[in-house]
């Protein structure tokens, strides 16, 4: 068994060697985050994890857990529609707006001093 543990720490070792730089700071945020993962899962594995290293993992199981992440994705998806449905109403006015001044325009009543586009 000792010799697994080496031939895990000696993957750990190439893996680290094989990791490019980050390009942005979001990329380098995200490299640590997985290195702090992979550090914490090496000690739950070995045992010398500490309790708040495994609560929070024990935590990220949970039913509650998991319902709350699945709220704040609904949330996500229903503040996108909302965004996109204020956007098409903006659409939508403007185009009532350009008929209206058609209609003006053809039917002469149009004022064209007000608006020297048309």
């Amino acid at each position: 068994m000792g010799r697994m543990r080496k031939e895990t720490g000696e993957r750990t070792e190439e893996v680290k060697k094989k990791r490019r730089s980050a390009l942005s700071p979001e990329a380098r945020e995200n490299q640590m985050i997985s290195l702090a993962y992979d550090f914490v899962e090496e000690r739950l594995r070995n045992g010398t994890a500490t309790s708040q290293e495994a609560t929070y993992f024990l935590k990220l199981g949970s039913t509650r857990e998991k319902l709350e992440k699945k709220i704040l994705e609904e949330q996500a998806e229903y503040l996108v529609a909302k965004r996109e449905a204020i956007e098409s109403a903006k659409r939508i006015e403007d185009l009532y707006s350009e008929a209206i001044k058609a209609v003006r325009v053809y039917q002469g009543v149009g004022d064209d001093e007000q608006d020297p586009n048309l």
